[in-house]
């Protein structure tokens, strides 16, 4: 058989070969893996020369990716750990994404023209960190059950809440700042610019409802349905029904109230993460969810073209300059405003300092909504790549002007 009569093996192989070696590679040079998985997916993408994947299977092995990684952070969500730093981590993560967001509007629209739908959709991509990246970085560092661990960790999980709002919230609200209808909106009708309330209203009241039958109904059937599976002592049954739980509660979401993949299966985690059931769950899928989280990180590399690097270097290092100085200064401001001492409050800045999947996520569906450029995409994952792969030397920066007490 030839490649082209196995198109998803060939995919998956090249993917999964390429993560491996450029992560690998990264591993050594001390940067984070995902900056590996992003250049493997360039390496295989139509933007450089030699193989080739499949672009329509990697996008659908990446939708399948966003909703196990939106599943896990379901699963590790705690309302607990986020009331016990709220006094810091919720002002901060709303007042930091705030002002980057502000800050990627105004510099796409007065810099560089775009309309202020676009401008919005942009800047909201610069305001989120990496989920990965960070916990990963704490965890590197020893950081996780320090003061400012726990503080980041509660400052991520409000940024991937708004993220999550976001996600159903920011194509209809650029398309109402540029004053035209939303793609796909109330089944296609063609909505003048005062129906475009209308439409926001309709999109959430329908977001609504599905959160409320899974808060209210979702919170007893998901749970006892894996106290079932479980009762039955079948590790791999139980690991299917995890699969099946992220996934189905996914697509049900997105097939029968058109909200996104990724808030059916975050609400899937969500429910089932308040159960005793969560750290099995979490153990159980946890291969499953990065093997398909590299399958994410390689398709959204395939998709950037790295000639933007060449094309419009002044516009990606502005925007650099906004993820690395901007969200990090914000963020030092507000920690120490609310009583972090210096150094906490450098961890904190230093380990924001970076964005990740969430920006992929909403760069995707911005372009697919047709409220973000493709160009837009390419400059978040351009980036995304030089702020993952810098992000080691923020966490040096921050030890060198406020080293770590000896023990």
């Amino acid at each position: 058989m030839s490649e082209a009569s196995l198109p998803l093996i060939t995919t998956l192989v090249a993917a999964l070969s390429f993560a491996l070696v450029f992560g690998v590679v990264a591993r050594r040079l001390n940067l984070p893996p995902l900056v590996g998985y992003l250049l493997a997916g360039v390496a295989i993408g139509p933007h450089t020369p030699g193989f080739t994947g499949d672009l329509a299977l990697a996008g659908e092995l990446a939708e399948l990716g966003v909703i196990l990684l939106m599943f896990g952070v379901g699963l590790h969500f705690s309302p607990k750990d986020l009331v016990a730093v709220k006094g810091v981590a919720v002002p901060g993560a709303i007042a930091q994404m705030i002002s980057a967001a502000g800050f990627g509007w105004a510099l796409a629209t007065l810099a560089w023209g775009w309309t202020d739908g676009e401008g919005f959709v942009f800047g909201v991509c610069l305001s989120v960190a990496s989920t990965v990246v960070l916990l990963r970085a704490l965890g590197d560092r020893g950081e996780m059950t320090s003061q400012a661990g726990h503080i980041a960790t509660g400052w991520l999980v409000v940024e991937d809440l708004v993220m999550v709002i976001a996600l159903v919230l920011v194509p209809v609200g650029a398309a109402l700042l540029d004053d035209r209808p939303p793609p796909g909106m109330l089944g296609g009708m063609d909505l003048g610019g005062g129906d475009l309330v209308l439409s926001l209203a309709f999109t959430l009241g329908k977001a609504a409802v599905f959160v409320a039958i899974m808060l209210v109904v979702g919170s007893v059937v998901l749970p006892a349905a894996l106290s079932m599976v479980a009762s039955l002592r079948s590790r791999e049954l139980f690991s299917l029904a995890s699969l099946v739980a992220a996934i189905g509660v996914a697509f049900l979401a997105h097939v029968a109230f058109g909200v996104s993949f990724a808030l059916g299966a975050f609400l899937a985690g969500l429910v089932l993460g308040q159960s005793q059931l969560s750290l099995k769950a979490a153990e159980q899928t946890l291969p499953l969810r990065d093997a398909f989280a590299v399958l994410f990180f390689v398709s959204v590399g395939m998709l950037f073209d790295p000639a933007i690097l060449l094309h419009r270097p002044l516009e990606v290092l502005v925007a650099v300059l906004v993820v690395l100085l901007g969200k990090s200064v914000v963020a030092f401001a507000i920690a120490r405003i609310r009583g972090v001492d210096r150094r906490g409050a450098l961890v904190i800045a230093a380990s924001l300092a970076q964005i990740g999947e969430f920006s992929f996520i909403l760069a995707g569906l911005g372009v697919t909504e047709q409220v973000l450029p493709a160009e837009g995409r390419d400059l978040v994952l351009a980036v995304a790549v030089v702020t993952i792969a810098l992000n080691p030397a923020m966490f040096w920066l921050a030890d060198r002007w406020a080293p770590k007490p000896a023990v």
